[in-house]
């Protein structure tokens, strides 16, 4: 039995310490302990959030990217948390280190990880895996901290007065989780609306570091040496110092990066309530490039070859009432109005902010032949797999899906058995289904995958390919792509629920720019040639893409 005077065994840990001299009563002091933490677990979902968003912006909208940032971030936390029991009789100063790095690290993240995509140049080859290791580089640094920051609360909140483990847990738990629910709603809902991804992260990282200063500071000054909280309170002036001129400078970052990654005729640049939508050159005979979410989705260079091999093949037969799913630019309209009897072109598009664009600027609305002024056309704005289950059966003779390429998350469900058992329903008899189904020879088991979910869903295939793609500018779901390797086509398949359809052009219709029957008929062929059987279809809870 030890004496009460004895030394304490080797390796034991110090004696706890006497309670704190704070600066205000033990019940308050622990309200604002809780309330730190309260302020940190929002800052903390905000930032893994903000990783998360950034993982799918830059690198490719995925659920690998989601997931890689996620689990790392996790383990992270654990390993933080063991490595803060050497700081635990150094709670205070720890936990205030601590709180200035994260808010250092987590809030310049997102301007670090934009500007190494926009002037890296390259993203192939070496450079391919740069970005990603930097990015769980970002994860495993974020992870560490705030996985550090419970051990430390929790001594800081023992030492204002001590209670049963169980109890101490239940109240900083609980505090950590409602921080982390209105961080998790903040992020969506206020910040990446209201101040974007770069200035929504500065504006976290202040926050965070505001809040463990204070803390620290505050209530806990008597814990540290006159050096200790000179160096802390220098420290937190520094990094708020870092953050407030990286928000005074956010928006001339984000005009340069902009003009690294997409040239220096940037004419339009909007974050509307689904993507980012940036439109460059249409002036002065340079052609117009439309994109969304930085993947190219409209090249003056080239787009009268993906829009007339999109429509004009679905056109041959009855075509009076045409639906297009997306396809807000107004292009494909533009081709389905080139043809004789069209009397309704409904258009349902997810973003309000490109059919203003296409109504508005004078460029695309140009391009786009001024569509929707023609009072045949009617647009919906709303989700088109949401429009379909509520649309009127056998509606329309034609149904043009120009949707982005399959294998972006946000557009899986575009491509699924049960969307294209929804458009069937709504297809006259007789009536043909023509889909966007991505590159067919960088990507032929996403295009052949298409195919076999189509025919999954009862209906008939006839797939082709086209080819004279000429932007080097990626568009599909992997943005980490040089421009010696993005695709070089487009693949579609046409679709009819009554019989197989023939690759035929309406012998009636106005002459085409580029395709021609022979060419439709040899492109084809040569998809026939190069058909993957055995392959599953896609449906809402299995995707395959």
């Amino acid at each position: 039995m030890i004496e009460p005077h004895a030394p304490a065994p080797p390796g034991s840990p110090p004696p706890w310490p006497g309670p704190p001299r704070l600066p205000v009563r033990p019940s308050t002091g622990r309200f604002l302990v809780l309330a730190c933490v309260f302020v940190c677990a929002a800052c903390g979902l905000v930032y893994e959030l903000e990783l998360v968003a950034l993982a799918s912006y830059l690198i490719g909208d995925s659920v690998t990217q989601a997931s890689v940032v996620l689990s790392v971030m996790v383990f992270a936390m654990g390993i933080g948390s063991l490595a803060a029991k050497r700081l635990r009789w150094r709670a205070a100063a720890g936990f205030g280190a601590i709180e200035a790095t994260l808010a250092l690290v987590g809030g310049c993240s997102a301007m670090a990880l934009y500007a190494v995509f926009a002037w890296t140049g390259d993203w192939g080859g070496l450079w391919a895996c740069g970005p990603r290791w930097l990015l769980v580089a970002f994860s495993l640094t974020i992870g560490l901290l705030i996985g550090a920051e419970v051990p430390l609360l929790m001594e800081l909140i023992q030492r204002i007065r001590r209670q049963d483990a169980g109890g101490a847990v239940a109240d900083l738990f609980a505090a950590d989780y409602v921080g982390a629910l209105v961080g998790g709603l903040a992020f969506p809902f206020l910040l990446l609306p209201l101040l974007g991804q770069l200035t929504g992260a500065l504006i976290t990282g202040a926050v965070n570091a505001i809040a463990g200063g204070a803390l620290v500071l505050g209530l806990f000054r008597r814990d540290l040496t006159r050096r200790a909280r000179w160096l802390l309170l220098i420290a937190n002036v520094t990094v708020l110092g870092v953050l407030a001129s990286a928000a005074v400078l956010v928006d001339d970052f984000e005009r340069a990066a902009r003009h690294a990654v997409y040239g220096r005729d940037v004419r339009v640049a909007q974050q509307t309530g689904s993507q980012e939508v940036v439109l460059t050159g249409g002036t002065d005979g340079r052609p117009l490039d439309l994109f969304l979410d930085g993947r190219l989705r409209v090249s003056g260079r080239d787009e009268h070859l993906y829009h007339e091999a999109l429509v004009h093949p679905a056109m041959n037969g009855p075509h009076a009432r045409v639906l297009i799913l997306g396809g807000g630019d107004g292009l494909a309209a533009r081709e389905v109005l080139r043809h004789e009897g069209v009397r309704q072109v409904d258009i349902v598009e997810l973003d309000a902010g490109v059919v203003r664009l296409a109504r508005r600027d004078p460029a695309l609305s140009k391009l786009n032949g001024h569509v929707y002024d023609d009072p045949r056309v009617r647009v919906t704005t709303d989700d088109a797999f949401r429009w379909l289950r509520t649309a009127p059966t056998a509606a329309y003779d034609v149904v043009v899906s120009d949707l982005p390429d399959p294998g972006i998350t946000a557009s899986t469900k575009l491509y699924s058995q049960e969307f294209y058992g929804l458009a069937r329903r709504v297809l006259a008899p007789g009536g043909r289904l023509v889909v966007h189904a991505g590159p067919f020879a960088d990507r032929p088991r996403v295009f052949w995958t298409v195919d076999a979910t189509l025919r999954a869903a009862g209906l008939h295939t006839a797939p082709y390919r086209v080819g004279g793609r000429d932007s080097g500018f990626t568009a599909g779901p992997d943005r980490m792509t040089d421009g010696a390797r993005t695709p070089r086509d487009w693949g579609f398949v046409l679709a009819c629920a009554d019989t197989r359809p023939r690759l035929r052009l309406d012998p009636r219709e106005p002459p085409l720019r580029t395709l021609t029957q022979p060419a439709l008929t040899a492109d084809g062929n040569a998809a026939a040639l190069a058909r993957i059987d055995g392959l599953p279809a896609s449906t809402l809870v299995h995707p395959r893409y």
